[in-house]
């Protein structure tokens, strides 16, 4: 397995996770030397904020391979947009060749995935409930991805009030947490962001967008920001 991404949430202040909008090595490379600290690919996923397609562990296995032979920081997956789709013998795949970690909305994670070698993030939707994810260790989740918005308001500014979501569900639950970019959120945002006490900021295609260029120049914005931070709080 590579890193740990559990590890990195509970030692850093505060971690910079680029979710690749397409499943391209060169972006790999583009978010991994401009700064991010770790890494999100997608497997058999119609993904709505990139607009593109995933196709299965078959049809992505040399891409897969080589992100984890390039790279040595935590590299997570998502395996699939229903609980459907979800086979064992691609995550078996998937941790025979040392992904970190899996990442999938709660209500499509079938239960064998919690016996998975691999670490477990989960995502929470916008219709979430407090009462629901405050237990949500109990159940074997390792990290929480905050993705609360609702799609009709993505690329959207961040505002206030989502803030206090935020900040809420960090005060909540017993894990670590993240929060995806699925409101535009810009390199200004990211201190307001770390004082809700997130533990990572998953930056997507609505931040970052979809090319190289602007996935490397934004990234690299971001890493910035992180940094600022992270060397004031020192």
């Amino acid at each position: 397995m590579k890193k740990s991404l559990i590890d990195m949430l509970n030692t850093n202040k505060l971690s910079l996770i680029v979710s690749l909008p397409s499943n391209d090595i060169e972006l790999a490379r583009e978010a991994v030397q401009n700064g991010a600290d770790a890494i999100k690919v997608h497997i058999n996923v119609s993904h709505r904020a990139s607009g593109n397609d995933f196709g299965s562990v078959e049809e992505n296995k040399e891409f897969l391979k080589q992100l984890v032979d390039e790279f040595d920081c935590p590299i997570g997956i998502v395996p699939s947009d229903s609980h459907e789709k979800i086979m064992k013998e691609e995550i078996e795949f998937l941790e025979s060749i040392g992904f970190s970690y899996f990442s999938i909305y709660m209500q499509d994670c079938p239960t064998f995935l919690l016996n998975s070698k691999l670490e477990k993030t989960v995502a929470g939707n916008y219709d979430y409930q407090l009462e629901e994810i405050k237990h949500i260790d109990q159940v074997g989740v390792q990290a929480f991805e905050a993705s609360i918005i609702h799609g009709d308001e993505y690329g959207t500014p961040i505002n206030v009030s989502d803030l206090l979501k935020y900040t809420s569900i960090v005060e909540n639950v017993n894990v670590p947490v993240i929060v995806p970019t699925q409101r535009k959120v810009i390199p200004e945002d990211v201190r307001a962001l770390y004082k809700t006490g997130v533990k990572a900021i998953m930056a997507g295609a609505v931040s970052i967008g979809t090319e190289k260029e602007s996935i490397g120049r934004t990234v690299k914005e971001f890493r910035k920001a992180f940094d600022e931070i992270i060397t004031e709080e020192a």
